[in-house]
């Protein structure tokens, strides 16, 4: 008999890679679609909550990826490998589809002019269309408790140090210590830093995807940001239950 714990996690991933796959369809269109052609019309701004979610998430992704791929290489323990291919599996998918949208879209993978990551979630970007039609007032979101000063971590990350806090882009990333400190830890003591590391990086997650789901315009865009807050707060609660199987409990 399949864990509760086990059917959870999976139920939660199968949902979130079932809603990419729905959209998957825009990384093909967008590949196909000529490099200088003009983008349709009504496509989000470079500087909207569309554009910049689908940058920074895109980037908070691949991290996610990348220490579900050290741990499953540092420990054998069967629970910890399953949840770290579904969270690969699930948000590269993620990844690809938001990375589709801004080709489709015609904009930019970076930041335009140099803007901080997440800096539209503090209502400094054009919610909404290009066009300007269809779009929210970004003054009407100044009250939601999405701004990029309340996400977890955003005063300071966990041992970072420089202007770049040691790697860690946004709030909840790991630093670059910390996945050396994961590649080179090995058993139950990998497995601990993981489920911490990756409970801060769904904190971040789940924050910036409920910015997208108040804030994103594009329909499809908004769906699979609250697809990612339902799944990623069910593998938080997996994340919990594991540690404390482990003796240990997330870090504050």
């Amino acid at each position: 008999m399949i864990p509760s714990r086990t059917r959870r996690v999976r139920w939660a991933a199968g949902s979130a890679v079932g809603l990419a796959l729905l959209f998957a369809g825009a990384a093909t269109v967008a590949s196909a679609r000529d490099d200088g052609a003009a983008p349709p019309p009504g496509t989000p701004a470079a500087d909207s909550a569309d554009a910049g979610f689908a940058r920074d998430m895109a980037v908070h992704h691949q991290q996610a990826v990348e220490m579900s791929f050290i741990v499953r290489d540092v420990t054998d323990d069967a629970d910890v490998r399953r949840l770290a291919y579904d969270i690969a599996n699930t948000q590269a998918n993620q990844r690809g589809m938001l990375l589709g949208w801004l080709d489709l879209w015609a904009l930019p993978k970076t930041a335009p002019d140099g803007a901080a990551p997440m800096a539209w979630m503090s209502g400094g970007g054009h919610d909404g269309a290009g066009h300007g039609g269809s779009g929210h007032d970004s003054g009407a979101h100044g009250s939601s408790g999405h701004d990029m000063a309340d996400m977890p971590g955003a005063a300071a990350t966990h041992g970072a140090a420089g202007p770049d806090r040691d790697g860690a882009l946004m709030p909840g990333m790991a630093t670059r210590t910390e996945l050396r400190q994961l590649g080179e830890a090995g058993g139950r003591k990998a497995e601990i830093l993981f489920l911490r590391l990756m409970t801060d990086h769904h904190k971040g997650g789940v924050a910036m995807a409920e910015a997208c789901a108040e804030r994103c315009a594009v329909p499809a865009e908004k769906r699979l940001a609250r697809g990612m807050v339902e799944a990623q707060r069910s593998e938080l609660d997996l994340m919990a239950d594991m540690l404390g199987e482990r003796g240990a409990a997330p870090r504050t």
